[in-house]
């Protein structure tokens, strides 16, 4: 099974990192190409890995340690590269979009080093600690695991080859943990044939908690502001905004969203950008984004949220610069999720 994209939009422009990691594997790849005569100048190849890929016993001595990062952008042929690549290609511009440039760009390269020492200990060992590792797989597992958390009713278009060639849709719920347990049964059968498992079953988990934990204290994050909120429209003779219809009551509208019986998997998640903020719900029951009304209240600095078929509400908390003003500028809903953006001008 080979992904080719998804159908998970991106909302905050191009993913200039992702696409930057993209053509820096290129470019150093073609450097290794012509400084080993196309790998077939072995003494070359031997001295490039020596000094560039991350070797075990060397990382867990404490010396090379810039192998960590250089040898995370190498490859070893071109049917590597072109692999993580693509993989690289249809995850990382989600995570991108969700975290960040700079942050995301910061957990790549973690998860890389993560998922380097994962391997180092593994192959320390089994006798191995002296093979040079290579390879952007250990990064991007952990784009795997991030990608999980955050896009698991993702849709995945697949190429299939058996004794034909297809292409299917595959959820991300399926096709992530598939391809996780690939890789478990590998490296419990031994059946490495130069790959590191180890690597990628590192990475992925790193990626997958690295995820877990950044919505864990987002909802906490959330669930404070919501509670501080609610205390303060008690005190407040200010009434919510209406909407154009089925206008909302604030004293149902606190009552249907305390957190205290709100579900835990609907709870909003804000991501704060420099001329946006986002808001983003999971809520499989909406389908399309003329059921959502979104009002922003500057007084309150609350967006409430109305979804007009299930009739659930929400109001949420929004933290508000100073001498700025927010409205909604897009709502968009796709595989369950809820995506409202409020422009900061």
């Amino acid at each position: 099974m080979f992904p080719i994209h998804d159908d998970t939009p991106r909302l905050n422009g191009r993913p200039y990192v992702n696409y930057g990691l993209i053509g820096i594997n290129i470019v150093i790849f073609i450097y290794e190409v012509i400084i080993t005569a196309n790998f077939s100048n072995r003494a070359a190849v031997i001295t490039l890995y020596s000094n560039y890929g991350s070797i075990p016993e060397l990382l867990l001595s404490g010396q090379n340690l810039g192998s960590l990062f250089s040898s995370m952008f190498m490859h070893g042929s071109i049917a590597h590269l072109l692999g993580n690549m693509f993989f690289l290609y249809v995850f990382g511009d989600n995570l991108e979009d969700r975290f960040g440039h700079f942050k995301y760009l910061m957990l790549y390269l973690f998860w890389g080093v993560m998922a380097a020492f994962a391997h180092s200990i593994y192959a320390v060992t089994t006798g191995e600690g002296s093979i040079p590792a290579i390879g952007a797989s250990g990064a991007i597992s952990g784009v795997l695991g991030a990608y999980l958390i955050f896009f698991p009713h993702a849709k995945i278009h697949t190429i299939i080859f058996a004794f034909f060639i297809t292409t299917v849709r595959i959820p991300a719920l399926a096709y992530i943990p598939f391809w996780f347990i690939m890789q478990l049964a590998f490296a419990l059968i031994g059946q490495s044939g130069g790959v590191a498992y180890l690597a990628h079953i590192g990475g992925f988990i790193i990626g997958l908690g690295t995820a877990f934990g950044w919505k864990f204290f987002s909802n906490m994050f959330f669930e404070q502001k919501q509670y501080s909120s609610q205390n303060y429209r008690r005190r407040s003779s200010i009434s919510s905004p209406s909407f154009s219809n089925n206008s909302l009551n604030k004293n149902d509208h606190s009552k249907s969203t305390n957190t205290d019986n709100m579900e835990k998997s609907i709870i909003p998640e804000i991501i704060i950008g420099e001329k946006f903020i986002d808001i983003i719900i999971e809520d499989r029951n909406t389908l399309s984004d003329s059921q959502i009304q979104a009002n922003f209240d500057e007084s309150t600095n609350t967006l409430y949220v109305l979804v007009i078929d299930t009739n659930k509400k929400y109001d949420i908390p929004i933290p508000h610069p100073a001498n700025t003003n927010l409205r909604v500028s897009n709502i968009s809903v796709r595989n369950g999720i809820i995506r409202i953006r409020l422009n900061v001008t």
